[in-house]
């Protein structure tokens, strides 16, 4: 059997492959640190990678799908391909939040209550967990609850998806220009900033 002709196989096939790296080529000691670093920074890829779809490719597809009189229509992507993105990027958003957490919780940052306050020598790291908050938040209460009316998974008004629409795009908007400075603090903490 091919594990490639699964995701559920695929990402099992990677998660064995990068074990296998740890035994060859890791240090004999188990960082909770590290691990909960790797999870974080895998749910983020998930979670990052998603948003930059919708805002790069699906929004615009689907605007373009509507436009054009002969074609297909935005309905293929809105029934079958939205509602599975959305999905993975709801619960991305969330693994990505909780695995961050429990990284600043396993690290050398004094815990999370320092980090939110900007305690000494965190205050890249507070910024950037700030910022993830308030992707978070958008996520779980502007982006989903939207996007549940637009797709019809709730029943909504004509003058409700119009409005949905609105709010969820621009908190989507939001939340990618918020990544940018996001993910230079969560990178900067470790690594300095760029200047």
């Amino acid at each position: 059997m091919n594990p490639l002709k699964s995701i559920t196989g695929t990402i099992v096939l990677g998660f064995v492959v990068a074990l296998i790296v740890i035994l060859i080529l890791g240090s004999g000691t188990f960082s909770l640190w590290s691990t909960v670093t790797w999870l974080h920074v895998f749910a983020g890829v998930i979670w990052i990678g998603l948003l930059y779809y919708f805002n790069f490719v699906q929004v615009p597809a689907v605007g373009e799908a509507a436009a054009d009189e002969g074609g297909p229509g935005p309905a293929a992507i809105n029934k079958y391909v939205a509602p599975r993105a959305l999905l993975w990027f709801r619960w991305g958003a969330l693994a990505t939040w909780l695995t961050g957490a429990a990284a600043i919780e396993a690290g050398p940052f004094n815990g999370l209550m320092n980090v939110f306050t900007f305690g000494a020598g965190v205050q890249v790291i507070g910024l950037g967990a700030w910022l993830g908050t308030i992707m978070l938040f958008n996520v779980w209460v502007l982006i989903w609850p939207n996007q549940k009316k637009i797709l019809g998974i709730v029943e909504a008004s004509a003058e409700e998806i119009a409005k949905g629409k609105v709010v969820a795009l621009m908190a989507s908007r939001t939340n990618t220009f918020l990544s940018i400075p996001m993910l230079m603090c969560m990178v900067g903490q470790g690594h300095g900033l760029p200047f």
